[in-house]
């Protein structure tokens, strides 16, 4: 039955988010703004996609640990991507609400970004283990999650400062999807029900999407 429920999450999720974000950037014609969100989206699934799909063929197979090089091969890439994806996610915020003197925090972000990414290449994180250092999973979310709650703030400040619509509760969805990242990153392996997280976390990313999309669409 998980096998079958969580495939199924799965396909569904990958299919709509790869659909509405080629949708986005093939009919963004010189709209900046919507191709951004485009090519934001089609990271978002692609990158996803090298962790789901390996765990979607473990499940109907042997199990986990026969697929572990390729489960960690893909939580590594997503990992990467998902960083990409909130540098995106910032230059949206940039771009929609034409921000001046955005220097610092411009550079803020990739600076944490950049400490991410050489975290992740980190021999400690031990990838391809199924029960790899707890610890490591913590430091290297530490900058990505201060990148998070910093762009989380600008989309906040930014839409009470005008009154805007169109993204008010971006902020939400960001706040969201870590909220329930952060459980599964400190407990999941003690607890494995709270993977189980991951789903409603997904959901915020598709809310993130979805906003773009509705905008693009109106």
């Amino acid at each position: 039955m998980q096998a079958l429920m969580e495939s199924l999450f799965d396909v569904v999720y990958l299919s709509t988010v790869t659909f509405l974000g080629f949708q986005m950037f093939l009919g963004s014609r010189q709209n900046k703004l919507f191709r951004l969100f485009g090519i934001m989206t089609i990271l978002l699934g692609l990158g996803d996609a090298f962790h789901l799909i390996p765990r979607m063929i473990s499940l109907w197979d042997k199990g986990p640990e026969t697929y572990a090089f390729y489960l960690g091969l893909g939580k590594l890439i997503t990992s990467v991507t998902m960083t990409v994806f909130y540098i995106i996610l910032y230059h949206i915020w940039d771009l929609y609400y034409k921000v001046r003197n955005t220097k610092t925090i411009t550079l803020v972000v990739y600076l944490l970004a950049i400490i991410r990414i050489v975290l992740l290449f980190f021999p400690q994180n031990d990838w391809f283990n199924l029960n790899a250092s707890v610890e490591w999973g913590i430091y290297r979310n530490i900058p990505f999650a201060i990148m998070g709650l910093i762009i989380l703030y600008l989309f906040y400040r930014e839409s009470k400062e005008i009154n805007d619509q169109v993204f008010k509760y971006m902020w939400f969805a960001i706040l969201l999807s870590f909220g329930f990242y952060v459980p599964v990153v400190l407990w999941a392996d003690l607890h494995p029900l709270i993977g189980m997280l991951m789903i409603p976390k997904t959901c915020a990313y598709v809310w993130i999407v979805w906003m773009g999309y509705k905008e693009f669409k109106r």
